[in-house]
């Protein structure tokens, strides 16, 4: 089972996700939080896979609370993963849920299926983001590989071709099964690749490494 902690201020909205997640049968709410002060404690005390984050909460926003509980974790890419779920598409809201550590990013206007989905993806510590936000982060990769910005060619080059190969098929949003059948590898062997890509680019997750193969021209 995968275990969630759902964030959001509105109690009709968690009992509804929390309906909705625990239906699918692989996924069990195991805690709610109303605010973000309140889901930082209950992630540094309760043994959980997945944060479903709303970003607009009163005390702490779901940004400020994404940081908090990446810098608490035991390592980069350990549990929880957080999955920002929210009404608004803003550029701001996505950066900063990025930069912030978040996995993934979903509109609450997503089909119910997607949910359930975007919580199994994130718990494979793999990322996701909404089809629509994907398409504008893109056009502003481009246009920061124009300018040069995010640029580093020294991390490019410490990445040996077969961890090239690797990172382009993490940026294409492949899984780390998806990757294996395409390159012919054992999962394993993937899952090794990813950890060097990681420790290499200095970046705390996968969703961290793709934004870096936009910037850098890799993809």
């Amino acid at each position: 089972m995968i275990r969630v902690l759902l964030v959001d201020d509105q109690a009709m909205i968690r009992d509804g996700l929390a309906v909705l997640l625990t239906s699918s049968g692989e996924i069990e709410v195991t805690a709610q939080a109303s605010d973000g002060a309140q889901a930082v404690e209950l992630a540094a005390t309760t043994a959980l896979d997945v944060v479903v984050m709303d970003v607009r909460m009163p005390v702490m926003d779901g940004i400020e609370a994404t940081a908090k509980m990446v810098e608490n974790r035991a390592e980069p890419d350990s549990r929880p993963h957080i999955l920002i779920l929210t009404t608004f598409d803003h550029d701001d809201y996505v950066y900063s849920a990025l930069a912030a550590g978040a996995s993934g990013f979903l509109l609450k206007d997503a089909p119910a299926r997607d949910l359930v989905e975007a919580v199994k993806i994130i718990d494979q510590g793999e990322a996701l983001l909404a089809p629509s936000i994907t398409r504008r982060l893109l056009a502003d990769f481009a246009g920061r590989r124009r300018e040069g910005r995010g640029a580093n060619p020294q991390a490019v080059a410490s990445l040996t071709p077969r961890e090239l190969d690797v990172l382009r098929q993490m940026a294409r949003g492949l899984s780390n099964g998806e990757i294996a059948e395409s390159l012919f590898l054992s999962e394993q062997t993937v899952k090794t690749h990813v950890a060097h890509i990681l420790t290499k680019l200095a970046v705390r997750d996968r969703t961290q490494a793709v934004v870096f193969a936009y910037e850098n021209g890799v993809v």
